[in-house]
């Protein structure tokens, strides 16, 4: 993974800026509709990441969720996701992480999703993932009855996917909230086994399917397709669970 020690790079300095935030400024990037927060901190991380790759890098591509695609002129482009998680950042919360992902000629081939409150970095490339160098193995849960689900927020569904995201909540062992791509990390880990979303946009989720892939897990859309580019992920910590997961979500 040649690119990937640069990766880090762009990593560190992200968090040179959002550990050192403090009494930043809160805006609202819909006002008039759903409170969708974004900080001066995340404007800054990802200028800071983007500086790097301009200087070191300057023909490949950049997307950013704050300051929009610069187009690339070779094979290779970034994506880039300075806080994921910015409701848990401004309310003092250590769950949020910053989202890093590199696409060779449109396929994803590197993800990093770092969480620097909790200082874990999670790297994967499709074949094999790691947090902090060490290797990481998704669970071997199979089962929906012993399955740990997690999702940022059940109330962000609406209509069938609202009932269909209850009945995968009334079919699992446990259910925990509010982790944004944190939980994807941990699926990586094994530490949850199932996470199901929808309306994520491709620097949400980018960064993640090296990492959970690369770990043994899968990741597809509701379906059960792997077309993610309606936002609507599904990430499992085995085929069977995934699965069965669509079965439930499906029905």
């Amino acid at each position: 993974m040649s690119f990937a020690a640069f990766a880090s790079r762009l990593a560190d300095a992200a968090r040179a800026v959002t550990l050192a935030a403090a009494n930043f400024e809160i805006h609202d990037k819909n006002e008039g509709g759903a409170f969708d927060p974004v900080t001066d901190a995340d404007r800054d991380a990802e200028r800071a990441m983007r500086a790097l790759i301009e200087a070191e890098h300057p023909d490949h591509g950049i997307a950013g969720e704050e300051h929009g695609a610069r187009a690339a002129r070779c094979a290779y482009s970034w994506s880039l996701d300075p806080i994921d998680g910015t409701r848990a950042f401004i309310c003092g919360l250590p769950s949020w992480t910053t989202l890093i992902a590199l696409l060779e000629d449109g396929a994803l081939i590197l993800g990093l999703i770092d969480a620097p409150r909790l200082d874990e970095r999670y790297l994967g490339d499709g074949k094999h993932a790691w947090l902090n160098g060490e290797p990481i193995r998704a669970s071997d849960c199979r089962s929906l009855a012993e399955a740990r689900l997690s999702t940022t927020d059940p109330f962000l569904f609406q209509g069938e996917e609202a009932a269909g995201f209850e009945r995968l909540r009334r079919a699992v062992r446990l259910s925990r909230y509010g982790h944004d791509a944190y939980a994807y990390a941990r699926l990586a880990a094994g530490a949850i086994d199932l996470v199901a979303e929808s309306g994520l946009k491709p620097h949400d989720w980018h960064a993640l399917v090296p990492v959970i892939r690369g770990a043994g897990g899968v990741v597809g859309n509701w379906r059960g397709g792997a077309d993610l580019g309606e936002g609507q992920i599904l990430a499992a910590a085995t085929q069977e669970l995934f699965d069965a997961a669509v079965a439930v979500l499906a029905r």
